[in-house]
């Protein structure tokens, strides 16, 4: 039987408890998951590729799951998943609005290759308000991140909105 691989793509940006969740329970459902860390140029990141891309793997390592590697690619996503093996394409799902874009993007994938499957994971109830968009928003009025990230994304996050400056007067 061939091997059975996983991506899950995104820019964590920053990469958040939910994307942990995922990740954690992408990892079960596959013999080997790469976690690729990609640009998209309709986001403004905080964090360049290479900060994303150590960020990312740091919090693998915290997981310590022996099946995710972390991979960085800035190509089309199918044209990654052959190029890393992969017959999977793994995606999170918050909530109906997610549900609409991730579908379009299934449809797309599959027009592009039909060997490579999507395959949506409903985040955890307790973690489906989560977005990084929104995480960033937080930090940059000053508010705390601390229930949507672990400590060490908290701290790079916090240190680099001191970088480039809070949002607010308050």
């Amino acid at each position: 039987m061939s091997e059975r691989v996983g991506i899950y793509p995104g820019t964590f940006d920053p990469i958040t408890l939910g994307h942990a969740d995922i990740i954690r329970r992408g990892a079960k459902l596959v013999d080997r998951l790469v976690l690729g860390v990609t640009t998209n140029p309709s986001k403004n990141p905080m964090f360049s590729t290479e900060e994303r891309l150590a960020m990312v793997e740091r919090e693998v390592a915290a997981l310590d799951l022996g099946n995710v590697e972390v991979v960085g690619f800035n190509a089309l996503l199918v044209k990654f998943a052959d190029k890393m093996g992969a017959n999977v394409i793994i995606r999170g799902l918050r909530a109906v609005a997610d549900f609409e874009y991730e579908y379009q993007m299934a449809g797309m994938n599959q027009q592009l290759d039909d060997d490579v499957e999507t395959v949506f994971l409903m985040a955890d109830v307790s973690l489906q308000p989560i977005a990084s968009k929104l995480v960033k928003e937080i930090a940059l009025f000053g508010g705390d991140i601390t229930p949507f990230v672990s400590g060490a994304v908290r701290d790079d996050v916090v240190e680099r909105v001191k970088t480039i400056g809070r949002l607010g007067d308050y």
